[in-house]
Order: C-alpha cells, then sequence, then structure tokens
C-alpha cells in the first residue's frame, strides 16, 4: 500500500466492510473523519487502512464498541501496557464462554425438540410451540422431555 490517498469505495473493497459501516464508524468516533477533496470525497490514507482493519478484526471477535474504542485508545498510546489489554481480553472471553455454555443448553433444548417432532404424528408439534413461547408446552429439562411429560 502506498501513501497515495484513496476514496471510500477502495477502503472498503480492500478492508471488506461496507462503506455505510465506515461512515458509522466515523460518526462513532473509531475513525477519524477524513479531509475531503475539493471534489468533496473523503481522503484517506494507509493509517486509516490499518485502524480499520483493527477495528474489523476486533468486532469480528465481538468486542463491543465500546470495548473497541478503549482498545483504540491503548493502541494509540505511546508507552502502553498489557496489562489493560489483558483485562479486557479477560473479560471477553469470560463472556464468550458463557455464551458458548448458553449456545450448548440451547442446542441441547432444540435437538430434544427436533427429536421430538421427528415423527410428524403428535397431534400439537412442540417445537412449533416452543418457538412460539407457549410455556406450558415448551418447558424442557435437560434429559430431553417436556416437564409433565409421562
Amino acid at each position: 500500500m502506498d501513501d497515495r490517498p484513496f476514496r471510500i469505495g477502495w477502503l472498503s473493497r480492500q478492508s471488506g466492510v461496507n462503506i455505510e459501516t465506515i461512515r458509522y464508524y466515523e460518526r462513532e468516533g473509531l475513525l477519524a473523519k477524513p479531509p475531503r477533496t475539493k471534489s468533496g470525497y473523503r481522503s484517506y490514507g494507509p493509517s486509516d487502512a490499518r485502524r480499520l482493519g483493527f477495528v474489523r478484526r476486533t468486532r469480528a471477535l465481538g468486542f463491543s464498541l465500546d470495548d473497541v474504542r478503549r482498545l483504540l485508545r491503548l493502541a494509540d498510546q505511546k508507552a502502553r501496557s498489557c496489562r489493560s489489554v489483558h483485562g479486557l481480553a479477560t473479560a471477553h472471553l469470560t463472556d464468550i464462554r458463557a455464551k458458548i455454555a448458553d449456545l450448548r443448553t440451547m442446542e441441547s433444548v432444540l435437538e430434544a425438540m427436533v427429536q421430538e417432532c421427528a415423527e410428524g404424528t403428535m397431534p400439537d408439534c412442540p417445537l412449533l410451540d416452543a418457538l412460539s413461547g407457549d410455556a406450558a408446552k415448551a418447558c424442557y429439562t435437560p434429559d430431553t422431555k417436556r416437564v409433565g411429560s409421562p
């Protein structure tokens, strides 16, 4: 990448980030508002592309916008310590592990509902009942039986 300025469309294609998302990141302060050309186009440079790449990667890892802001502030510091980054990453890892546990529980419940519906011979469909929020019919226990079923 050379030092010549480039437009938002090029930045979008190179980074894989939608143009509207780039504008959103500018409004949110994750990217600096770029200077404009005489014709009014945004003019980006290599440092903008690197910063956008950083934002894209942190968002892909599930960091919130506030966490991305904190990470960017830390990355922008001349004398930086890993301690603050470690704290953010540790908290995020804890959140991810909790989500994985929730997903495993959801997988188990959904698998039980799918198995119960597999024959298609029941007058009521427990999967549709569960998805529609019918609590009386949608309460499943971890042993894959509906509460109240024999």
